[in-house]
């Protein structure tokens, strides 16, 4: 059992802060060869940023990089243009070296001296378009570990459930008795090291607005 709690947003802004700062500063870098946009998703894009101060862990964010132009490079490269320059910047910011994941970029600011992590960000490389039907639709970058290569795939269908999701718990009042209440709970009871936040706030959406009678 873990004992996470909320933490206040004056606590965590800064660093959101600092994080779009270097993302400014990647834009600039590769301005010339591609452009994206940025966006901060999750549970920390709805004031639900979580730490347990028991652990040597500290908060995470989630930012989606939009690529405008995804036709320009392989995925690949993308995410190897993207690093590089992710790793040119962030040491300024105190981050350690990215890490490339099956879907993301991650970066750490450590305490080495007291072997913690402060905070963590994950970089989701994605793309957003209409498909043949009039569907709204994202690609994110997948990194094959099996296999080493590196592919843009939608994303699962479950994705494109939570807007409405979202909008059906706030327009029932179930958000802070509910949604915040739960997503704790959820996040207390996990016991996969590997399970990120992103997915905890995704599974805690779907359990409210079914117990509630969302039909989506």
């Amino acid at each position: 059992m873990h004992h996470f709690q909320y933490v206040p947003k004056k606590q965590w802004s800064p660093f959101r802060n600092e994080i779009i700062n270097l993302l400014h500063d990647v834009q600039n870098d590769l301005r010339e060869k591609f452009t994206f946009q940025y966006r901060l998703i999750g549970s920390a894009s709805h004031n639900m940023v979580t730490m347990d101060s028991t652990t040597n862990i500290g908060f995470d964010f989630d930012f989606n990089i939009i690529i405008n132009n995804p036709e320009l490079f392989p995925p690949k490269q993308f995410k190897e243009m993207l690093i590089s320059r992710i790793n040119k910047h962030s040491p300024k910011y105190g981050y350690n070296p990215a890490e490339d994941s099956t879907r993301v970029i991650t970066i750490k600011v450590k305490d080495r001296k007291n072997s913690k992590i402060l905070h963590s960000v994950d970089f989701a490389i994605v793309y957003d378009y209409t498909d043949d039907e009039g569907y709204d639709c994202q690609d994110y970058i997948h990194n094959d570990k099996h296999t080493g290569r590196y592919l843009w795939e939608e994303q699962p269908s479950g994705y494109y459930r939570l807007p409405d999701m979202i909008a059906f718990c706030k327009e029932n009042d179930l958000w802070n008795n509910e949604v915040k209440t739960l997503y704790l709970q959820n996040k207390n009871s996990n016991n996969d090291p590997h399970k990120k936040s992103r997915s905890i706030f995704s599974q805690t959406l779907n359990t409210v607005c079914q117990r509630n009678g969302y039909s989506g």
